[in-house]
This record gives structure tokens, C-alpha cells and sequence, in this order.
């Protein structure tokens, strides 16, 4: 690859998280920031912010242009996008993504890709419980988790070149792992998270209990305020691994909820002291 700053680089999608790289890309210089989307919209509001250099619909005519291109689209839009545009590629170049579940991408787009491309599977651990580009100047970057699922006909040097622009946006640890240890993982760190906080928000009807927040609340559901659309296509996607990681939740929510019942105050101190000191060690 070319240094970033000869390069044309692409996002193709702008919501929260396209607009939040091609803002983060723009402030590294590439030669030129392209963008696509379905709709005018957000590629208006980026002209306007002057995000990008160029905003397009029809997206070959910006991929046969990109050196370097992150995908930012769900992930049931990302292997149909690849699918209808393999073609229009310019030759030689740099793909990622950002879809939050990596198994059915990691399986089929080897089989896919051009020989002259090379495609880094990619997870960036950012992002906002509201969507839109206009939301896109609230998403932080710096000193979040990134994980890269690369496949086996990655190019050692593209992989070093991505990190490298990883880390110049800012992100903190980056995580290479397997598409099915991904998938396994992010069950627990996020898919369950979001589930567990949508349930809490749905086994209440009095919308004014809010007045009785003390922060942990807040905390708990912020993100049941959730894209969904996105959440469901993330939940069904990943189903079976968040279906083991939903019965280890509801098996320790049991433990707790008959230790409360049974008044077994020693026992509930303990398991709550152990909770506390695992929590402690679960650190980046």
C-alpha cells in the first residue's frame, strides 16, 4: 500500500459510525475522503462539514477511485455489497469493515475476493446508542478496544498498515483473534449487554420511575436506547452464541435470586465480594 496521505480512501455507508471515521480518516490527510450512501442526505451534511471531498450514490463510481475503503454498513449488507460490486474495485485494494458479528463474513468472503484485493475483518468497540450521521461528532474513538479478525490470505503489511491507521485514530487496544472467538466473546461484552438492558426497561411500565435514579439506572439502560433494526439483524445473527450466554446470565441471576429468597446473608456476601474482585481483575 501506498502512504495514507497519496492515497484515495473510501467509507461506504454514512451513519454514526461512517461519519465518525471519515472524520477520524479525514484528520489523517489522505489525497482524497470519499464517501457513498443510498441517500443524499448524510453525504450533503458531510460536504457541508467538509468531512469529505465527494459524496456519492452510485457507489462503483467511487470504488473504482478508493486506494482504501471501510465498509460501514450492517452485516447483512456487507457480504450483498461486496457480491454486487467485486467488480468495480480499484486494483490492488485495502478493504475492512466494522460489522459486529464476523463468522458468516470470515467464512465466505475469502471465497469472494479478487485476487489482487485484500479484505481485514474489523470490529472497532465504539459507538452510540443514537444513530445518523449527525450523531457521528459524539462517537469516541480514543482509547477504545478495536479487534481484527484477519483472515489467512492477508498480507502481513497490509495488516501492519491498518494497525497503524487504527491506532492514529486514536483507538487503544487492538485485539487479533478468530471470527468464532469474536463471535463468542462479543455474545458476552456487548450482545448480552444490550439484551439485558433492554429487558430491564421492558419489565417496567411506569416511564416516570426515573425521577428515583441515582446514576446506576442510567448507567444499566443507557443502551436500551438501542438502533432496532440493527440490534435484532445483531442478536439473530449471532443467536447461538448469545442463546449460550443468555442461559449463563439467567443461571447466576437463579444463584442470586435464591440466596435473597433464603436469607443466606453469609453466602450472598461472599458470592457479592467475589463478583466484586472478578470485576476488578477483568481489565483490557
Amino acid at each position: 500500500m501506498k502512504p495514507f496521505k497519496d492515497c484515495v480512501a473510501g467509507i461506504a455507508g454514512m451513519g454514526i459510525m461512517g461519519g465518525a471515521f471519515a472524520m477520524a480518516l479525514g484528520r489523517l490527510a489522505p489525497r482524497r475522503l470519499l464517501a457513498c450512501d443510498t441517500g443524499r442526505k448524510p453525504l450533503d451534511a458531510a460536504l457541508a462539514d467538509k468531512v469529505i471531498d465527494e459524496g456519492f450514490t452510485d457507489a462503483a463510481a467511487m470504488l473504482r477511485q478508493c486506494d482504501f475503503l471501510y465498509l460501514c454498513i450492517n452485516p447483512s449488507q456487507a457480504l450483498p455489497f461486496m457480491e454486487t460490486h467485486i467488480s468495480d474495485f480499484k486494483r490492488g485494494a485495502l478493504i475492512t469493515d466494522i460489522a459486529g458479528v464476523k463468522g458468516t463474513i470470515a467464512h465466505r468472503i475469502e471465497v469472494l475476493l479478487r485476487e489482487d484485493l485484500d479484505y481485514i475483518p474489523g470490529h472497532p468497540m465504539a459507538g452510540s446508542e443514537k444513530g445518523g450521521y449527525e450523531q457521528a461528532k459524539k462517537c469516541v474513538f480514543r482509547g477504545k478496544n478495536y479487534i481484527l479478525t484477519p483472515l489467512k490470505r492477508n498480507k502481513k503489511e497490509n495488516l501492519e498498515y491498518l494497525k497503524d491507521l487504527i491506532r492514529r485514530m486514536g483507538f487503544g487496544s487492538i485485539t487479533e483473534t478468530t471470527a468464532e472467538e469474536h463471535d463468542r466473546n462479543i455474545a458476552f461484552t456487548s450482545q448480552l449487554c444490550h439484551v439485558i438492558a433492554a429487558a430491564l426497561i421492558d419489565s417496567e411500565a411506569d416511564t416516570a420511575i426515573a425521577r428515583f435514579g441515582g446514576g446506576s439506572f442510567e448507567d444499566l439502560t443507557r443502551i436500551a436506547m438501542l438502533n432496532a433494526p440493527m440490534w435484532t439483524e445483531l442478536f439473530l445473527e449471532n443467536r447461538n452464541e448469545l442463546l449460550k450466554r443468555i442461559a449463563q446470565f439467567q443461571g447466576s441471576l437463579d444463584a442470586l435470586t435464591s440466596l435473597i429468597a433464603g436469607e443466606e446473608s453469609v453466602l450472598l456476601e461472599e458470592r457479592l465480594q467475589a463478583v466484586r474482585e472478578r470485576r476488578a481483575a477483568m481489565k483490557a
